[in-house]
């Protein structure tokens, strides 16, 4: 019996989970939010130190295992200052440029537990005051948060509960079009968060039982750089980030296909359980690209870095725009999802 796959299912759990905001830092309510679904579906799951949440189905074969990671921690910023005109001064969280955030709407979030409103702009803003209002650097320098308050000085702001340290995270702006696209900040990495936590239900649901027991762990530090890289199972053998393809010139992955990544900036990935992975693709006519993503790292490639003796690969949905306003395909969605169901069921990579 196949593992069944629901993308409707999918999508609505992607939506749920890009509405709940995450930057890297302040994840304990997406993470909370991940085990609900996990226990939901009738597994048991477990919470590292770090906050990642890990979730085990068994396999005929216990004694070598595989892990599959997705990260639910995304791109925001936090208060560096409140300036003395009552707006805030920001410091990003994750890799971004300050034009991919301009315009948008964000919630800061205080310490103690209020949402406060606001946008993101250029202090030049205003065409009409401003002449450099198009061409000043935007900086952290020139960003800022412009409240959606009564404030005109610092104090005012800091009546609000609003201080330095504060995170502030950015609307995420889901949409689906009829043609078949999913667009929103942050599919960067819930789209494959989504796909993973619907297969592991499924295979819950099917009773299917898989060749090797597979851990799924939903990292929350994946945009800062050591998500996933601490408390992998000791029988882990193969350890597959399941993550973004990047889209661009250069670029073969696509939004139409499962993105399979052979080299980022950390190195190669392991060369035969790629292969594997495209291999899988070819028998089973899974639309696939393979390709390179020069400005990129995952949380497999921490885990590398950080002495774990596994085979690692990177594959996923192809995302356009990646950490500005992204987008993918269903066609996108159902690829990544294709292989993830042939993978957890084929043999592993002997060599």
């Amino acid at each position: 019996m196949a593992i069944p796959f629901e993308l409707e299912h999918s999508i609505d759990l992607l939506e749920q989970l890009v509405n709940t905001p995450s930057p890297s830092g302040y994840t304990a309510e997406v993470m909370q939010k991940v085990a609900g679904i996990l226990e939901e579906a009738g597994l048991e799951t477990r919470k590292t130190n770090k906050g990642a949440v890990i979730a085990t189905i068994k396999g005929q074969d216990d004694d070598r295992q595989r892990l599959i990671t997705a990260h639910v921690d995304t791109l925001g910023a936090i208060v560096k200052e409140v300036k003395p005109s009552g707006r805030l001064k920001l410091d990003k969280i994750g890799g971004f440029n300050w034009n991919a955030a301009e315009g948008e709407y964000c919630t800061v979030h205080t310490a103690d537990g209020r949402k406060i409103r606001g946008t993101i702009l250029m202090h030049q803003t205003t065409v009409h005051v401003y002449r450099d209002a198009g061409t000043a650097e935007r900086s952290s320098d020139n960003i800022e948060v412009r409240l959606d308050e009564k404030v005109f000085s610092a104090e005012d702001t800091r009546k609000l509960g609003i201080e330095v340290g504060d995170f502030v995270s950015f609307d995420p702006r889901f949409e689906r079009s009829d043609s078949g696209f999913v667009k929103s900040r942050h599919l960067d990495d819930k789209a494959s968060t989504a796909l993973l936590l619907e297969l592991a239900a499924s295979i819950r649901k099917s009773g299917e039982e898989l060749p090797h027991t597979v851990h799924f762990y939903i990292s929350n530090n994946e945009e800062i750089g050591f998500g996933g890289n601490a408390s992998v199972p000791e029988k882990t053998v193969e350890y597959i980030a399941f993550d973004m393809g990047a889209i661009g010139d250069g670029q073969s992955s696509d939004e139409y296909t499962v993105s399979i990544c052979v080299k980022d900036s950390s190195g190669p990935y392991h060369y035969g359980l790629t292969r594997h992975l495209a291999e899988l693709c070819k028998k089973d006519g899974i639309p696939h690209k393979l390709d390179i993503y020069p400005y990129y790292g995952s949380d497999a490639s921490a885990a590398i870095r950080a002495g774990y003796d596994v085979k690692h690969a990177l594959f996923g949905p192809g995302i356009e725009s990646s950490h500005a306003l992204e987008r993918t395909h269903t066609e996108s969605l159902e690829a990544a999802a294709r292989l993830l169901r042939a993978y957890v069921m084929s043999p592993l990579v002997e060599e």
